[in-house]
């Protein structure tokens, strides 16, 4: 009876450090940030972006301070050379905004801010807004507690499917960041071979400059006879 009471205690401990370590990552993809009011023509955006691998669901989630006189929009977008919009909201509120979407190509989400005026203001430093984003991705997307209902599963089971869901994210993270490593590792390779082709070269070049050179030279010298 005491192994078991042992054994449960040690697996509770363990969901408890991997379930803070969950609740830690998706902590650090909220960002806030403040943004000025601007005249519509010279609006520039704020833009946020997220890595996201390839078939994976996204969920944007914003919330904006109180402001008047502004209107504070977003543009999720990707990076890929057609620049795909993912979400589009116009006029954000103090309520919770969220865009769920599928990214189907790896690479980088782009969320975009606009803050313009109201016709007849003009930019001031009074003027802000306080917007306060979220990238949920992947097992974050997740609602548990539809999924309990659904399978019917116990608490203990829940947090283990959480934990579940969160290695496989950590193990594509790592395997993501593996591939990028193959690739510069790649890239140096060949870089170092092409500089050491270079470097050889310039060494041929320069000895055989040297050469001519010196040929050169002692026909010039015979030719005024300084030399024989």
């Amino acid at each position: 009876m005491t192994r078991k009471l042992f054994a449960a205690k040690v697996a509770f401990a363990a969901v408890a450090m991997l379930a803070l370590s969950s609740s830690w990552v998706q902590t650090a993809q909220a960002i806030k940030f403040t943004i000025a009011g601007q005249d519509a023509g010279d609006a520039r955006p704020i833009c946020i972006s997220h890595h996201v691998e390839a078939d994976t669901e996204v969920v944007v989630k914003v919330k904006v301070g109180n402001g008047p006189h502004q209107k504070v929009s977003v543009e999720v977008t990707d990076d890929t050379i057609h620049q795909g919009q993912l979400w589009k909201k116009d006029n954000l509120s103090e309520e919770l905004q969220r865009g769920a979407f599928l990214n189907k190509e790896a690479g980088d989400v782009v969320a975009c801010f606009t803050n313009v005026l109201a016709s007849g203001y003009k930019p001031d430093p009074k003027y802000t807004r306080v917007v306060d984003v979220d990238f949920e991705i992947g097992s974050e997307t997740i609602d548990y507690l539809k999924l309990a209902e659904k399978e019917k599963l116990k608490p203990m089971e829940v947090e283990l499917r959480k934990l579940e869901d969160l290695v496989k994210d950590i193990i594509e993270d790592m395997e993501h960041l593996q591939r990028r490593e193959e690739k510069m590792r790649n890239t140096n390779e060949s870089t170092n071979a092409r500089v050491q082709w270079f470097s050889t070269m310039t060494m041929f070049v320069l000895i055989a400059l040297g050469a001519w050179q010196i040929v050169y030279l002692k026909q010039f010298f015979r030719k005024k006879r300084l030399i024989d």
